[in-house]
């Protein structure tokens, strides 16, 4: 699915974050299983990540990260008109995070779901709220995106336990007078689920499931490796710019050897790519959130610029964000 945007300008008004206190080193996880810091550090180049305490559910990651979101906005939370929560580690099945966290915020009206799409949730539950804003449905609408892998990885499971972390990020999304979202392009490949997925987790009977995250590592590669770049070329011709129009490009956390294959290809320096994954390793939903966070704290989110998000993940789904960014001077109240 591709599409260049119409009706209402759309843009991020406000961006949050929030990681775990809690810091976990390559080394310390070379304590727990057969790893070492040289051996994870050279496949992923990850350093560390955050893991949230025992008693710290999504919404307790997730909040302080939609607060300063909204407070960066200026929109409060009883203005809210939807809340969008992109994860696969709810605080329950049911209710939503979405609505204990609208509850939480003073948004006592605003519809509010969780959304799961894997790595990839955060750009389909932006794509969601800019359709409904751009249709005219509400007025704003914060998404959150976060995950708290850390309670369903096996941590005798190197290939895994060394990738996942924990974080959350939000954005506030709003009409605006200028610039904003040009396009998005999201698609899903189901045959492919079964290199990453979470067997008896739901309705479906699995004999004996211990209810962790199960990974095809090498396949999981491949298709990342394809599809960030296939995704960033679709929608860049949609909305009838190229590579050197680029002037950040966010990508998804998952690995910087995907992140590097898919920089060399496109072809876009490596000066404009965000990359945090050394510091939070791949928190699912959570990744480009936090991603755009560090860069507007490195101030690279400039009026004007254009930003290019890709994500891939579970589904397996991938999903690519094309924004002209957009300072609050612009905002259409």
């Amino acid at each position: 699915m591709i599409g260049a945007a119409n009706g209402y300008r759309v843009s991020i008004t406000g961006i949050g974050a929030n990681v775990p206190d809690r810091v976990l080193t390559n080394d310390e996880l070379s304590e727990m299983v057969d790893t070492s810091d040289e051996w994870i550090t050279h496949r992923t180049g990850i350093r560390e990540r955050r893991i949230a305490r025992e008693d710290e559910a999504l919404s307790d990651l997730a909040l302080p990260a939609a607060r300063q979101a909204l407070a960066a906005a200026e929109v409060t939370g009883a203005e809210l008109d939807l809340v969008i929560v992109a994860t696969v580690t709810p605080d329950m099945a049911f209710p939503a995070t979405a609505a204990t966290m609208a509850a939480e915020l003073g948004g006592s009206e605003a519809a509010a779901y969780d959304l799961s799409a894997g790595c990839t949730g955060f750009m389909y539950a932006v794509a969601q709220a800019y359709g409904m804003l751009a249709g005219g449905v509400c007025r704003n609408a914060l998404v959150v995106g976060g995950d708290v892998l850390s309670k369903i990885v096996d941590w005798t499971d190197r290939t895994t336990c060394v990738v996942f972390g924990d974080g959350a990020g939000a954005v506030v999304l709003e009409r605006v007078e200028e610039g904003g979202f040009l396009g998005f392009e999201l698609g899903a490949d189901g045959a492919g689920g079964e290199h990453l997925w979470l067997p008896g987790s739901g309705s479906r009977t699995f004999d004996e499931p211990d209810g962790l995250v199960k990974m095809n590592g090498r396949e999981v590669f491949k298709f990342a490796t394809r599809v960030m770049i296939l995704s960033a070329e679709k929608i860049l011709e949609a909305c009838g710019r190229t590579v050197e129009d680029i002037d950040v490009y966010v990508p998804h956390q998952a690995n910087v050897r995907i992140i590097d294959h898919a920089v060399k290809k496109l072809g876009i320096p490596r000066e404009k790519v965000v990359i945090d994954v050394d510091r939070y390793g791949n928190t699912s939903s959570g990744s480009i959130p936090l991603a755009l966070a560090d860069a507007a704290a490195d101030g690279r989110l400039a009026p004007g610029g254009l930003v290019l998000m890709t994500g891939m993940g579970a589904g397996l789904t991938w999903g690519s964000a094309l924004i002209e960014w957009t300072d609050d001077v612009r905002r259409k109240r």
